[in-house]
């Protein structure tokens, strides 16, 4: 079965081809600003990005008519249930006219269905578990403010694809495990999966949960409050506090893992505080999941690419080791999940759903 596999950033578009699972090939495609300029909005990129693809993939003899499968990177469609999605009209229109807004995985979907529809026998395509999969129980929902719901928001793809890696190692199915993953990236986010669906996660995008290398996570509302309306500051600069300037930035100026870890190593203890306290937090967020699932925890499953930090996973492991055996699977490998959704879907393994 050869799949292609196609995953649109803000500056870059990946692209990957898979003969079942094992990869054969992948290109990260970069982008330049000056490239980027032309294009009043994302979705005005797609051609530009198609094109692309297109000449790094004959670079390498490859023609989209060889492919039988394509998946794209989901985007900010309507919140849904996880899972693998066939692209349709419908989901089209929602990621072109997204009602969460502009992202760049929107076109992953867009230029999936532009492919497959471009040959003479029609090549199925798919997306799988976008950012926006909400699988959250009800009491999950509730803030303490009715107007501000907790949403659900996280690494799905990653998150999704490690638990059922877990699930298949152990000889179980997905949906009989209860599992923590702990997604160490740029954002955090945990996830309580309780029998195949996320019942419970924080938001890692709009400050919710541990705070982490660019993200301040969950912050006194209060004090945020009294910060909004001193007069310092304008909306863009708080949300960038929340997101991008946030946690290890805000503390060391630094995202890096390897600088902070270097800086601990030589003996600095404020970063060394910092870090832990990084841990800390994220401990802290396991422990409040494993009571959502009323302490029945497989694993907690830490995945991402700072799950190769052996300081930070050893300190997190010492907090929740406890709860339930703590397993590593280190990196973010989305292109790898992409092929396994679509693979087991079609293997029958995972339901292939219709977007309405």
């Amino acid at each position: 079965m050869r799949i292609l596999a196609i995953n649109p950033g803000s500056t870059s578009t990946k692209i990957a081809v898979f003969e079942d699972c094992k990869e054969l090939f992948s290109n990260t495609i970069r982008h330049s600003v000056d490239e980027l300029a032309p294009y009043p909005s994302i979705a005005d990129q797609h051609e530009f990005r198609t094109k692309v693809i297109i000449d790094t993939l004959r670079e390498k003899d490859y023609r989209i008519r060889d492919f039988d499968i394509i998946v794209g990177r989901g985007g900010l469609v309507k919140p849904i249930a996880g899972g693998v999605y066939r692209v349709n009209d419908a989901m089209i229109h929602d990621m072109r006219n997204s009602p969460l807004g502009e992202h760049a995985s929107n076109l992953g979907g867009i230029i999936a269905n532009e492919f497959a529809k471009s040959v003479p026998k029609e090549i199925p395509s798919y997306i799988v578990n976008p950012v926006v999969v909400d699988e959250l129980e009800p009491l999950a929902r509730f803030s303490g403010i009715p107007e501000l719901p907790r949403i659900s928001i996280f690494h799905a793809l990653n998150q999704k694809a490690v638990a059922r890696r877990y699930a298949r190692e152990v000889g179980k199915p997905y949906d009989e495990i209860n599992v923590i993953v702990v997604h160490l990236g740029g954002g955090i986010t945990v996830g309580a999966h309780k029998q195949g669906k996320v019942v419970d996660v924080n938001n890692g995008l709009d400050g919710d949960g541990p705070f982490s290398p660019e993200r301040a996570g969950s912050v006194p509302v209060g004090q945020l409050a009294k910060l909004c309306f001193s007069g310092k500051y304008q909306l863009h600069e708080i949300k960038k506090m929340i997101t991008g300037k946030g946690g290890m930035v805000a503390y060391l100026g630094t995202n890096s893992a390897l600088d902070i870890e270097k800086e601990i190593e030589s003996g600095n203890e404020h970063y060394r505080e910092c870090y832990e306290a990084m841990a800390y937090q994220i401990a802290k967020e396991i422990g409040a999941l494993s009571t959502v699932m009323m302490g029945k925890v497989d694993a907690i499953l830490i995945t991402g690419g700072l799950a190769r930090s052996e300081m930070l996973t050893e300190w997190i492991k010492e907090r929740v080791g406890f709860i339930a055996d703590v397993k590593l699977f280190p990196g973010e490998d989305e292109m790898q999940a992409l092929a396994e959704g679509v693979y087991y879907a079609t293997m029958g393994e995972i339901p292939v759903k219709e977007y309405e």
